[in-house]
């Protein structure tokens, strides 16, 4: 029965942490079938997460610490968006007064959710980890990480050297999450690979409703391809990156301030 109990509030935990992720993906299901006469469907999508994160803010289900990572990954996704549509990776057909060459302005808040996630996760799980690499080695690697989305399309493709180095800078880094009284731990890798893995899912139903679309998607929809799981088992490794040197920044800097009261 106590496992049960884990169970629910782990559950219970996770699918709150989701909030911004299943707005997107409610607002691209409704918008698929309801037409809006006054808006295109991509400047409705952008209004309607624009007006749910500002809920989310005020309505304190995100801290203000939390929209600015939000903000910080709806630019790093809009860049790499731009960069993407441009060499013909995927497309955005519809027409839209937010799109900036030829990618909608909401296309950033799919990144961002991704941020939202690992945040509100954080925070609810009372996360930590042991043996991060630190600045240095994590930064470097989450950096020549981001470089490979773009510059494999004229120079080889290092995922794969990449993914051998994730496993060596990560391989003492444990995930410490708590529910309940119970504290639990878990290989920061396999958690790359698990939430790399649903995001691959939530892809599949993201370009079932027309959030984009793949070259061989644009006659009828296809399952995204398998490779796209490690696409974004890197992705999450930039986002674990960011989140985790900021919240260690801000746990640091709030030990400084308590020692100096």
């Amino acid at each position: 029965m106590n496992a049960i109990r884990q169970l629910l509030h782990f559950g219970y935990h996770q699918a709150m942490s989701c909030l911004f992720p299943v707005a997107i993906f409610g607002t691209l299901a409704i918008s698929n079938v309801i037409e809006m006469p006054f808006l295109y469907r991509y400047d409705a999508i952008l209004l309607v997460l624009l007006i749910v994160q500002y809920v989310m803010y005020r309505s304190g289900l995100e801290t203000l610490d939390e929209i600015k990572v939000i903000c910080v990954f709806h630019v790093i996704g809009l860049l790499l968006e731009l960069y993407k549509v441009r060499m013909g990776s995927w497309s955005y057909p519809e027409p839209g007064f937010t799109k900036l060459l030829g990618v909608p302005l909401y296309s950033g808040f799919m990144y961002a959710s991704v941020a939202s996630f690992m945040c509100q996760v954080w925070r609810r799980l009372r996360m930590d980890m042991t043996g991060w690499p630190g600045l240095a080695s994590a930064g470097l690697l989450g950096g020549a990480i981001y470089l490979n989305f773009f510059t494999h399309h004229f120079i080889p493709d290092f995922r794969w050297w990449l993914t051998a180095l994730v496993c060596i800078v990560f391989w003492k880094t444990w995930i410490i999450y708590r529910v309940r009284a119970v504290t639990y731990r878990m290989p920061l890798t396999l958690a790359f690979v698990l939430v790399g893995f649903f995001i691959w899912l939530a892809e599949n139903i993201a370009t079932f409703f027309g959030a984009w679309k793949y070259p061989d998607q644009h006659q009828t929809w296809q399952l995204v391809s398998f490779s796209k799981i490690s696409s974004w088992f890197l992705l999450v490794i930039i986002s674990v990156i960011i989140v985790a040197q900021l919240k260690y920044v801000k746990a640091g800097r709030q030990s400084g301030d308590s020692q100096r009261t």
